[in-house]
Parts: structure tokens; sequence; C-alpha cells
């Protein structure tokens, strides 16, 4: 049996008198594409920090990849993991084109400082046509639009070939369709054969099309739900995480949802 990509058993996380995750079980198995969930101060942030291994849990305890975190390297765990957040695009020289920006994955850095070689620009090549934008390998990064931009930063985090990539509110900053065709490209490159497992953390479940059948739902710091999209996206349950009356609908990429009324915990 394949070992799990995370293990996360029962980790609490303090800072100072707060407790900002509370008895957190999370475990990812391969093959599974996981939404993480929640409303702004849930603890997703923190999650994914340790998740990283760039926190370290109050109690409990983190495996990735096999590996027990205090009893491994952590840094070398993290070569296999591709990461992208909504603000690494501020990180990018502007004058770089997309084919630098995916092969300065290579060495984990923004900008390029040695000479690559054929092999390894092939690569970069490689990654940008999985994410659709290889007809963009001599632009100017500055010259690109925002969900172009995402993509750019998405080949660079896979040039490496992860094991796991960690998609941190990619959507920010993309218009209704420029999301829907985003989405809709992260789908197919989840499709492949070759594909890592990912954790796309979203606080819109519009985001969550069916390629993510699985969802992670964070409130207050603790668990609320997890397992089976389909199981856990509903009314219901999503009243209960956003603290609100709402409607869920099914669409044909995934969910909506519609909220009746004003909240009062806002």
């Amino acid at each position: 049996m394949a070992l799990p990509i995370i293990d996360i058993d029962s980790v609490t996380f303090r800072r100072k008198d707060s407790v900002i995750l509370s008895d957190v079980s999370w475990r990812i198995e391969p093959g599974r594409n996981w939404a993480l969930l929640g409303g702004n101060g849930a603890g997703k942030t923190t999650l994914l920090n340790i998740v990283l291994g760039y926190a370290w849990p109050t109690t409990g305890s983190v495996t990735v990849f096999g590996e027990k975190f205090g009893d491994c390297a952590i840094r070398e765990l993290r070569k296999s993991v591709g990461y992208v957040s909504s603000s690494m695009g501020d990180r990018v020289p502007t004058l770089d084109t997309p084919l630098e920006i995916a092969m300065s994955g290579i060495d984990a850095s923004f900008g390029l400082y040695r000479q690559f070689t054929e092999a390894e620009t092939v690569r970069g090549r490689r990654t940008l046509e999985a994410v659709n934008v290889a007809h963009l390998a001599e632009r100017k990064f500055a010259t690109l639009s925002q969900g172009e931009r995402q993509r750019v930063l998405i080949s660079r985090a896979l040039v490496n070939e992860p094991k796991l990539l960690v998609l941190d509110e990619p959507c920010v900053g993309l218009d209704p369709a420029a999301r829907h065709d985003f989405l809709c490209d992260l789908g197919e490159m989840a499709g492949r054969d070759d594909a890592p497992a990912i954790i796309f953390v979203t606080h819109h479940i519009e985001e969550i099309h069916p390629w993510l059948d699985s969802v992670f739902m964070l409130k207050d710091g603790s668990c609320l739900a997890s397992g089976s999209s389909e199981k856990h996206i509903n009314s219901d349950t999503l009243g209960e995480l956003f603290n609100c009356d709402c409607e869920v609908t099914r669409t044909g990429h995934g969910w909506s949802l519609n909220i009746n009324g004003k909240t009062n915990d806002r």
C-alpha cells in the first residue's frame, strides 16, 4: 500500500495564549486532490505552514512522504513540494520570460544566476506546456495577464516534478471568465498520469471544480468536515462553516453559494 502524502495527527498549534489550531488531523492519500476551505482567520495559513515545515505544532505529529517531522531533514522534503501563493508574482523579475521563470524553479530562486543546460531548458518548456502557456515562453512576465502569470508560476513549481503541489488562493485577481479557464486548465493538468497531488486553498466554493474530489473544512482552528467534496459541500455544512443562512446548488463545474439575508458575524 502506498504511503500517504501527508499524515497530520492530532495537531494543536498555540501562539502565546491563543489556540490557532486545535486537535487537527488530516490524511492525504496519493491520487486525491484536496480543497482546503475556510473563512478568514480559520487557521488555513498556519496549517499550510505546518505542512511546509515553516511552523512547528505545539502537540501532535506531522508525517510527509512517510518522513516524520523531527526525525528527518525538512529542507530535503520541501524539494518534493511545489508551492504557489497569490503574492508570489511580486517577487518575480518582471522582465524575465516565462521560460526563464520556469527554469528558475530548478534552483528555487527568483531570477537566473547561472547558465542552464539544454536538458533543463527542455524541462522548463515542458512545464509551460503542462499549463498551456508554452506559446508565451519568450514574452516578458510584465506583459502577461494575471491568469497567464499564475500559470507561469505553477509551471515554475512543477519543474522539479514535485509529489505535492500547494496552491494558496491562486485565483485572486482573476475575473470570472479568466478564473473559469484557469481552473479548467488546472483540471487538465491534474488529470495527467504524472500529476502531483494538489492542495488548493480557497474560501470560495465556486472555485472547487470536480477534479478537487476532496475537501477539508477548517473553522476556528478545528476540522469541521473532511472527505468527499460531494458529501460535504452542502447548504448545512457551508452555513455552519461561514456562519450564515445559505443555499448551495450544484453547477456544471462545481457549486455555487447564495447567502440569504445579511449575516451578523462580520
